[in-house]
């Protein structure tokens, strides 16, 4: 196994975990704020979606799947959601409704299958190139590629968590 290969397999994990919560997604749930927290868990999920599809566009050079296929009209959410999630205020935050489980399952498969097919087109040469300058020390392709799946990740095992609270009070 090689890097592009461990990269390719770790890329997938999140959204595999995500479409395993398909059950439990209820619109009620979807737009459950547990602890009163501004991001939903809708939210969640959307933003999973969209930190991979910007971050990967800006790498590869493509179109954003939130726009190639369509996503933005079926999700309806306005200027807010072409964001990213990052740096929203609470009303931001909380305009994020999404009622339909698959409709954000969908979205993060397609950002995930753009980010595998983007991951199998390239070298470990290539994971050294520098993308982003604007950190110390300069963030490399191999670098962005992991902070995508780390934060997918987390975000993922977020919504899980939430999901089984919500489902334990039930």
């Amino acid at each position: 196994m090689n890097s592009i290969d461990i990269l390719t397999d770790a890329a997938s994990r999140p959204a595999e975990a995500i479409a395993q919560l398909r059950d439990q997604l209820t619109p009620a749930l979807l737009d459950a704020h547990p602890g009163g927290h501004d991001n939903s868990i809708a939210w969640l999920l959307w933003h999973v979606g969209r930190e991979i599809d910007v971050q990967v566009a800006s790498m590869s050079g493509r179109e954003e799947v939130w726009r190639a296929s369509g996503l933005r009209e079926r999700f309806d959410l306005g200027e807010a959601g072409d964001g990213i999630g990052y740096g929203m205020d609470a009303e931001q935050a909380r305009s994020i409704r999404v009622e339909d489980p698959d409709l954000l399952i969908e979205y993060v498969q397609q950002a995930t299958g753009a980010l595998v097919e983007y991951i199998r087109t390239l070298s470990d040469e290539d994971l050294e190139d520098v993308v982003d300058e604007e950190w110390d020390p300069p963030v490399t392709r191999g670098v962005r590629i992991v902070s995508i799946i780390d934060d997918a990740a987390q975000h993922a095992g977020q919504a899980a968590y939430a999901a089984g609270m919500a489902a334990a009070q039930g």
